[in-house]
């Protein structure tokens, strides 16, 4: 690379910092709370009765089909028609946290139902209730089996983040633009995207790896 592009690296360092933050906060706040909003749907899935069953199948089934970025404007643009005026920020949060609780939702489904018959039968013949049941046998081993998975999501997620540059937060993405609009270095500082992304994700997946082997049954 020339010394061109590391004199313009350093220039804009507390810039591409500022990116890198504001990826990280947007992609940890919507994991975290699509991880939430996802189990409690993921339980009535599971437990819900016919009801709370209907509804949760259609709130995962619409969110997983329609694209990540119709979500952003929607949440950004469709939202403020009917008096509810949210920020870029929290649009690109919203709608990221949700997408992400219909992955979790249907990913806990499939664990919980993949736990043996046998384990919640003896937990009950031990005396134990539904919620101890669920706590200490179901949930457990539906967490170890929807772990890799879970991982897979929240790498998703960091990439689906750079969508939120569209409605104006100032990720990596949106920062890179900017910094290539005041020196045209497009392929180097496009490349420099990709490959934070790529050490984001690549952590993520390896942190995900190490806790996947703590936590499996010996």
């Amino acid at each position: 690379m020339s010394t061109g592009f590391f004199n313009e690296l350093w220039l804009s360092k507390f810039m591409i910092f500022r990116g890198i933050y504001t990826c990280l906060f947007v992609s940890f706040s919507s994991i975290v709370i699509g991880t939430f909003i996802g189990m409690f749907v993921g339980l009535a899935l599971t437990y819900g009765n016919r009801f709370t069953r209907f509804l949760a199948r259609a709130y995962t089934d619409i969110i997983r089909g329609i694209p990540v970025l119709v979500l952003i404007l929607t949440f950004y643009f469709v939202l403020s028609v009917i008096g509810i005026n949210l920020s870029a920020l929290q649009a690109g949060i919203t709608s990221l946290a949700i997408f992400c609780s219909a992955h979790i939702s249907e990913m806990l489904r499939g664990g919980l139902q993949n736990v043996p018959k046998g384990q919640i039968e003896a937990a009950k013949a031990v005396g134990l209730s539904f919620f101890q049941t669920f706590i200490f046998v179901s949930l457990p081993q539906a967490l170890r089996q929807i772990l890799p998975t879970w991982i897979n999501t929240a790498v998703e997620i960091v990439k689906g983040s750079t969508l939120v540059s569209l409605i104006g937060v100032i990720e990596i993405t949106l920062v890179m633009q900017q910094i290539i609009g005041r020196n045209f270095l497009t392929m180097q500082f496009y490349a420099l995207a990709g490959l934070i992304y790529f050490l984001i994700g690549f952590s993520i997946e390896r942190t995900g790896k190490y806790v996947e082997k703590k936590v499996a049954i010996k």
